[in-house]
């Protein structure tokens, strides 16, 4: 990982004493020897994919996740999201049929959620880099606290922004975000082991755009290509 990591201006300034702190240079130093042993995924240049495109001042919904997929090809830096040509892992199928039963978009043929983080959807995962075929395995290095600030910088300096939080990992987040300021809607995780629990029905799309109709801002398009 670079001494200086390329991420975009605007994150750069919200973030940049965390990227001065110490708890960052440890960090630094843990990945560099992990990539010595293991292949860690996403790629170093993908690492700040979501903050490289959604800056700041454009973000208008957060989804929050967990860690990146773990196998070979999957990870790009944005949350739920594969590359172009990749299989749509369980999780992502599953928010692909809740986006066709909340607003009717078919199926896209690949998973990329390129489009929806071009238009302000920031795909952050609270934990930004993994080791190959192991899950959690970047768990408590330090990405917490950075990915912690992120949330708390966006709560803070911005207004009416939608957080979907989806499970109960991403839940525990709800305390760094001013409600009163912000939309949050929470619903189990769309893993195949959640996803018959709350999340199939709970139309986060149309209740995010609702929102942002409420307060004079431009709606996402959420479809992505047809199958």
């Amino acid at each position: 990982m670079p001494v200086r990591p390329k991420i975009e201006a605007s994150w750069r300034r919200e973030l940049q004493s965390e990227f001065e702190a110490s708890y960052f240079e440890d960090l630094k130093a843990f990945l560099l020897a992990e990539k010595q042993r293991y292949r860690i995924f996403p790629k170093g240049s993908d690492i700040f994919a979501a903050y490289n495109l959604t800056p700041f001042d454009k973000v208008k919904v957060v989804i929050l996740g967990q860690d990146p997929y773990h196998g070979p090809g999957q990870a790009h830096g944005l949350a739920f999201s594969v590359r172009r040509g990749i299989a749509h892992p369980p999780s992502l199928q599953n928010i692909f049929k809740e986006l066709h039963d909340d607003l009717g978009c078919d199926v896209p043929a690949d998973g990329t959620l390129e489009k929806w983080a071009q238009q302000g959807v920031f795909l952050l995962n609270t934990v930004l880099t993994v080791r190959a075929g192991s899950a959690h395995s970047h768990k408590e290095r330090g990405w917490e606290r950075f990915t912690d600030a992120t949330i708390k910088a966006l709560s803070d300096r911005r207004e009416h922004l939608v957080f979907i939080l989806w499970g109960r990992p991403a839940q525990q987040k709800a305390s760094l975000i001013d409600t009163a300021r912000h939309y949050i809607i929470a619903s189990p995780h769309p893993s195949p082991l959640s996803a018959y629990r709350g999340f199939f029905g709970s139309r986060p799309f149309s209740k995010t755009n609702a929102y942002l109709r409420s307060h004079a801002i431009s709606e996402i398009d959420w479809c992505l290509d047809d199958a």
